[in-house]
């Protein structure tokens, strides 16, 4: 279970941490900060559009050796971003790198799963997602202070190191895992045809990531225009939204048994306050930390929620369900970063907050609305 948690820290930092560096990247590789944003659509992309087709490809290869082939890309990939001499090969070496977080996405959690007994298995799900919190309290925010005290090269280095040490982890600690329930291509695309709840779970999804990323994606220009926020400040801010990012998770722990549509909706709800606080109060320091530790108590919610709807949605089906989740949260990532950055550019950033709001807003109104039916899961 460990070793599976510190491969999802490792993949989402180096998923994300390009949303700490954005202005240095900006800077160093001579872009606009819009055009550094790139670097999460690029893999978002990859991840996105991919994994549908990999984890079907390799439906028959046993899950811990085909987790182990996506750590060595991962640590390969954080290599050649450190060292690489321009922008165009950082954005190609994201993009391959995208195509090894969006399978992992999808197999994942559901190892995580398939390694304790049946009536722990939201357990061990919101233990995994627990590296979300990790990651943005801890990974994230280090590789910010990391830039301050050094360059960004250090720390995409240092990333690299930590993903062959998880590699070495899985290979040692993970039982053999063969593939189970897994679908053809074909099948899988035939999965929202055929399954109203789960339509209903991959909209909800594009919806609240574009909005979610679209908005944090661009937090620390943010920060920097409104608040006039140094890399301190920026650390802080980030390290406060993981911690309540670990509280959420937690509360979504014990709220998805009782009421996944609660669970969704209320954390939604939150996040859109959290951002309206943002933009009200977004002059004032103590406004900004209340603001970010609320966004991340709903962001925590809301991702534990979502993941156990899609198992609800086809639990015979979950590890191709979540291929299709996988493809409509980060290609959701991607597009959240490529329009925040074109409102971050053409129109200001505190754009981007507004952008996010709106589409937090309509994912909550479908939610609320639609699939009432659906159980909570075991």
């Amino acid at each position: 279970m460990a070793a599976i948690t510190a491969s999802l820290f490792v993949f989402l930092t180096t998923e994300l941490m390009p949303i700490g560096l954005l202005t240095p990247l900006s800077e160093s590789l001579d872009v606009s900060v819009g055009v550094a944003g790139l670097m999460v659509t690029a893999q978002g992309v990859a991840a996105g559009l991919g994994v549908p087709f990999i984890v079907a490809w390799t439906r028959h290869v046993n899950r811990r050796r085909l987790l182990t082939a996506l750590l060595a890309v991962l640590a390969a990939g954080n290599l050649v971003t450190s060292l690489a001499p321009n922008y165009p090969l950082i954005l190609g070496t994201r993009l391959l790198m995208g195509f090894a977080s969006g399978v992992f996405w999808a197999i994942g959690v559901s190892m995580a799963m398939r390694i304790v007994p049946e009536h722990h298995a939201n357990r061990a799900a919101a233990v995994v997602m627990s590296g979300i919190s990790i990651a943005t309290v801890v990974g994230i925010p280090l590789g910010t202070l990391l830039e301050g005290a050094g360059n960004w090269r250090t720390t995409f280095l240092i990333w690299a190191g930590l993903s062959a040490l998880v590699w070495v982890a899985v290979a040692c600690t993970l039982p053999s895992l063969p593939s189970t329930n897994a679908v053809s291509v074909r099948e899988v695309f035939g999965l929202p045809v055929t399954n109203a709840p789960l339509r209903t779970v991959l909209v909800m999804v594009v919806l609240f990531v574009l909005g979610h990323f679209g908005a944090y994606t661009f937090i620390r220009p943010y920060l920097e225009d409104r608040a006039s926020a140094g890399v301190g400040f920026v650390t802080v801010a980030l390290i406060v939204f993981g911690i309540g990012g670990t509280i959420g998770n937690f509360i979504g722990g014990q709220t998805v048994v009782k009421s996944l549509r609660g669970s969704f909706v209320a954390g939604s709800l939150l996040l859109v306050a959290a951002l309206a606080m943002l933009l009200a109060l977004g002059t004032h320091t103590a406004a900004v930390i209340a603001a970010m530790a609320l966004w991340g108590i709903a962001f925590g919610v809301v991702q534990l929620s979502q993941i156990n709807t899609t198992l609800a949605a086809a639990p015979d089906t979950f590890e191709a369900a979540m291929s299709l989740n996988t493809m409509a949260y980060n290609t959701c990532i991607a597009l959240g970063a490529l329009i925040g950055g074109l409102f971050a550019d053409h129109t200001g950033v505190t754009s981007v907050v507004w952008f996010g709001i709106a589409l937090v807003a309509l994912a909550v109104t479908i939610r609320a609305t639609t699939g009432r039916r659906t159980p909570p899961t075991a």
